[in-house]
């Protein structure tokens, strides 16, 4: 299944209910499950970005639909790129010409 990576800014909403993050987290997992996308880490970082979140996904249109659904809440702002592991890579790299 791809692999996704977001970074992740809690916006000015998310922030005024930040005692919340941990329940709203957990309603993220549900969220993504409903779409069958699994959020697989999802670390608290320093510097520009507040998260950092892996997540795996049938394809690019249900990994869309998932961060835009939870962007739609309105409490957080997401940059999300595909990520490729070491097999798919190889694969990629065989392919230069």
């Amino acid at each position: 299944m791809p692999t996704y990576i977001s970074l992740v800014n809690i916006t000015e909403q998310g922030v005024q209910d930040a005692k919340s993050i941990s329940r709203r987290v957990e309603q993220t997992r549900q969220l993504f499950e409903g779409f069958g996308v699994t959020l697989k880490e999802l670390y608290l970082v320093t510097g520009q970005y507040d998260y950092v979140a892996i997540a795996d996904a049938p394809d690019d249109e249900t990994a869309a639909a998932a961060i835009l659904s939870l962007a739609s809440r309105g409490n957080v702002r997401t940059q999300t790129f595909r990520a490729f592991d070491a097999e798919e890579t190889a694969r990629i790299v065989s392919k230069i010409k």
